[in-house]
């Protein structure tokens, strides 16, 4: 069995007591918790000031007289203010490293039952932090007749060991994860466990915090959401300010963010404050941060890390404390190869960076998105529409299959469903809605689908290189097949989707290979297209 050391405050008022008979029917923290029975102490790291050297010394005297085999370390640490946290925190961690604590050797119980308030935080605080390896223990008088050696007890801050406090905090956990996804029961097993780390995240840091995805992916929503979790938790006292950084052009973004100065410029006919200002003790949401220009990018930096920032015209820093949270849909890292990104600001915020995933790679999450929609649909017009089952499932079928592409991911969807909604007067979206919504979708998405935007799906894969060698005519063939490789759960279901027509037509069918030599031709594999 290890030895035990306790490390502990003398009590200036709680250890004092009148020399004589009386003393030991009095209970006296230090003395009485080297005489339980059940709780040997081997040794006594006692903590106190120069003007309590005699104190200490007459309770070291008592110690030894009831426990032999304690031996008491007296360490005196003067503090100018007790009250003061900064320096009793300080004082406390130099004297936590100054000692060879060891736990493989001996066991280490941080007693906070004595000491000024400040200080019994502090010997918390380093516990928790594990600058004191040991486990937190409570003395108390006894109730009833009089006792020196009052009770004992520890405290585990492992809170996992209690079972209530655990299920309660679980639970807290569970509902901050619902909130920050507007309550939507999601499916999706990658999502959802994103999104339990951006709560633990956005509960715990006010670091800059870096979101990506494509264009309706969901940023901005999120970034709302995580500015009302924590404003729900007190963590924020300022308000949500979103910038749509794509909006900011030339001496115009300057001003929009940083303020100016009465006079700065033509047309500066009164003092501004500015986006960064107006956030301060809140949040502020960049979106499409990588639009901005340099110059603007280098001021941001310098407002991240020193919450300082000079409007324009002005001859006198402002001041903000803000959270950051940036939105972008672009690679942020090729654009710093391509020069576009300041690198340094890319490291700053590529601490907490979360990829959101487009509709399409979610299909599973469509249905509890649906009734979001409409229940969204109902609080925005005041009537609630729902599907009749025959319409919901052929909608579904085709809103989960490789064919609906979902270019515009969520905002595709909340468009569809307001859509079928208004055409739907008697409060039920019916199959002849739903059919001819699906014709809408098919001819939108097939009239915005560019060149561009095809040669994009294939230099993500195969880089710009390849491309250039590609010949435009089967650029586009190659786009809509990758397309359809990543919305599908196999090589044999895309290849049934790709030769749906002449498959029909042959008397065996091997759509898996058919596709497989179709991909290599290009250089593809089914692995590099993330196995579905």
């Amino acid at each position: 069995m290890k030895p035990t050391t306790v490390i502990s405050f003398l009590g200036s008022t709680l250890d004092a007591s009148k020399f004589g008979p009386s003393r030991w029917m009095k209970w006296r923290p230090s003395v009485g918790l080297c005489m339980h029975e059940d709780l040997r102490v081997d040794r006594f790291l006692m903590i106190h000031g120069s003007a309590h050297s005699r104190l200490a010394e007459y309770v070291s005297e008592d110690i030894a007289s009831v426990s032999p085999e304690t031996m008491v370390e007296r360490h005196v640490i003067d503090f100018g203010d007790a009250w003061d946290f900064e320096e009793v925190y300080g004082k406390l961690l130099d004297f936590a490293r100054s000692q060879p604590l060891d736990p493989d050797v001996e066991d280490y119980l941080i007693h906070i039952t004595t000491g000024t308030h400040v200080a019994q935080i502090c010997l918390f605080l380093l516990t928790e932090a594990h600058y004191l390896p040991g486990r937190l223990l409570q003395t108390q008088p006894r109730r009833g007749a009089p006792d020196a050696a009052g009770t004992w007890s520890v405290i585990d801050l492992d809170l996992s060991r209690y079972d209530s406090i655990a299920t309660r905090f679980a639970s807290e956990s569970a509902e901050s994860t619902s909130f920050l996804k507007s309550g939507i029961e999601t499916r999706n097993a990658a999502f959802n466990t994103m999104i339990d780390e951006i709560e633990q995240v956005a509960s715990r840091t006010r670091a800059p915090i870096l979101l990506m995805g494509p264009t309706g992916a969901g940023k901005s929503q999120l970034a709302r959401r995580i500015f009302e979790l924590k404003k729900l938790k007190r963590q924020v006292s300022g308000q949500f300010v979103e910038v749509n950084c794509a909006t900011l052009r030339g001496d115009s973004a300057m001003s929009a963010l940083f303020g100016h100065k009465k006079g700065a410029f033509t047309g500066a006919a009164g003092d501004r404050p500015g986006l960064l200002r107006t956030a301060d003790g809140g949040l502020l949401f960049l979106d499409e941060i990588g639009e901005l220009g340099l110059d603007e990018q280098a001021m941001i930096l310098r407002a991240i890390e020193d919450k300082r920032f000079l409007p324009v015209g002005a001859d006198r820093e402002a001041e903000s404390e803000f959270q950051l949270i940036a939105g972008t849909n672009r690679d942020l890292a090729r654009c710093v190869s391509d020069g576009t990104f300041r690198e340094d600001l890319f490291a700053r915020l590529n601490l907490w960076t979360f990829s959101l995933p487009g509709l399409s790679a979610r299909r599973e999450d469509i249905a509890p998105n649906l009734d979001y929609e409409l229940d969204r649909h109902a609080q925005r017009e005041g009537e609630r529409v729902t599907f009749n089952k025959e319409a919901r499932e052929r909608y579904l079928a085709f809103a989960m299959s490789a064919e609906a592409q979902w270019q515009g991911n969520f905002r595709d969807l909340a468009a569809s469903v307001t859509r079928m909604a208004t055409f739907s007067p008697k409060g039920r979206i019916d199959s002849e809605v739903v059919a001819t919504e699906i014709t809408r979708l098919r001819r939108l998405w097939s009239g915005s689908t560019s060149i561009a935007s095809k040669d994009n799906v294939i230099s993500e894969l195969l880089g710009e290189n390849a491309l250039a060698n590609i010949d435009p005519f089967d650029r586009v063939q190659l786009a809509h097949v990758l397309e359809t490789c990543r919305a599908s759960r196999s090589l044999s279901e895309a290849g049934r989707t790709l030769f749906a027509a002449s498959r029909t037509k042959r008397s065996s069918t091997n759509d898996a290979d058919r596709l497989r030599k179709y991909l290599a031709r290009f250089g593809v594999t089914w692995d590099m297209l993330g196995g579905g």
